[in-house]
């Protein structure tokens, strides 16, 4: 299940990629927002980011007008990895090396086609482990509270 969330800025993308998750027989769930009126972009990327944090979604997309914001309060969630993207490598390379597990993209940024594009390279890209593994534990490590710098 992907949890997909927006304010008012990522209204047009959100609302594509959930075309595509209809076409594509793909389970998710919307929290919001709806309407293209000015909204708070934190309350929409929490919800999605907990969503994700507590294994209700296996991943999140959450859209503004830059990806940035949502980036921002969703990667304040603990266990959370959240990516904003604008192409494609960024999309692949998110998945493969930082095991990202949450996809946020601007409206105001890219189009409704490109934003489909992302999702699918996103939701399709396998976690490379291996030598990330090491990387990425040590985003963990300094989430928790545990990272050292070792000489």
């Amino acid at each position: 299940m992907i949890a997909i969330g927006c304010d008012h800025g990522g209204l047009n993308i959100k609302t594509a990629v959930i075309e595509y998750f209809k076409e594509n027989g793909i389970e998710y769930t919307d929290y919001g927002c709806d309407t293209p009126e000015s909204v708070d972009y934190p309350l929409y990327a929490y919800q999605v980011a907990k969503s994700v944090s507590d294994c209700s979604a296996q991943y999140g997309i959450i859209c503004c007008g830059t990806g940035i914001g949502v980036s921002m309060t969703a990667n304040k969630i603990k266990g959370i990895r959240a990516a904003v993207c604008t192409d494609e490598f960024c999309a692949e390379m998110t998945r493969r090396h930082n095991d990202a597990n949450v996809l946020c993209m601007g409206g105001r940024v890219i189009d409704e086609a490109k934003a489909v594009q992302l999702a699918d390279i996103f939701l399709h890209t396998d976690y490379e482990g291996g030598r990330h593994d090491k990387r990425v534990q040590m985003i963990t490590d300094i989430e928790n509270g545990n990272f050292v710098i070792k000489d």
